[in-house]
Formats: structure tokens, C-alpha cells, sequence
């Protein structure tokens, strides 16, 4: 069982950045390939980035491309997401998810393929 807690949201202004964070605990975290996805309000919760369990595949939303970075660090147990040029429709909750396998291609972007799933990160941008 893996269990995700992330960090780092908060309120930017326009143009801005943040990084967040998703903590896993369980010792088979690197076993699962991750994805951060969205939720802005009165939306559906949508698929921003997904890394393999490997680190060498990602996919991006196409709105984030170029300005959403995933990474993750096995050892530390955390995958990373750096938001750069935040823009206010960038504003949503953010939630890190795991899925088992995935070793060498990036995870799909739905959300029935994802088994766990952290309480998410509230990130705000001002224009």
C-alpha cells in the first residue's frame, strides 16, 4: 500500500512559480509510476503530468508543456512537479496519484488507472 501526501501550493501571482511535492510512504514506491492532476472548481479533475516508476518517461497535458516540469527521486520516496509562468487558469487543487507498473513508458492519463491518491495541494494563481 502506498499512501501520498503532498506540499508546496499556495498563492502566486501571475507569471510566477511553485514546486510542488507528493511524499510516499510504503518501501515499493519506486514501483509505481505517478501522476499529478487537477481539480479547479465547478471542473472535472484532469491529468497535468505522469512520470514512470524509472524516471526516464513523462507526458504532459498539453497546456502545461513547456512549463510543468515532473521529476521524481526514488530515494527520497517523492515526486516533484515545478509549475514556471503560472497563469490564473492554472489555479486548482492538485493531487499526486500511484500506479503499479510502468517501469519504462510514462503512466496513462486516466484517473481509473491510478490505485492511490493523496489529499491534494491547493494552488492559487492572482492576476
Amino acid at each position: 500500500q502506498v499512501q501520498l501526501v503532498e506540499s508546496g501550493g499556495g498563492l502566486v501571482q501571475a507569471g510566477g512559480s511553485l514546486r510542488l511535492s507528493c511524499a510516499a510512504s510504503g518501501r515499493t514506491f519506486k514501483r509505481y509510476a505517478m501522476g499529478w492532476f487537477r481539480q479547479a472548481p465547478g471542473k472535472e479533475r484532469e491529468f497535468v503530468a505522469g512520470i514512470s516508476w524509472s524516471g526516464g518517461s513523462t507526458y504532459y497535458e498539453d497546456s502545461v508543456k513547456g512549463r510543468f516540469t515532473i521529476s521524481r527521486d526514488n530515494a527520497k520516496n517523492t515526486v516533484y512537479l515545478q509549475m514556471l509562468s503560472l497563469q490564473p487558469e492554472d489555479k486548482a487543487l492538485y493531487s499526486c496519484a500511484a500506479t503499479l507498473g510502468y517501469e519504462m513508458e510514462a503512466p496513462p492519463p486516466a484517473e481509473y488507472e491510478y490505485e492511490y491518491w493523496g489529499q491534494g495541494t491547493q494552488v492559487t494563481v492572482s492576476s
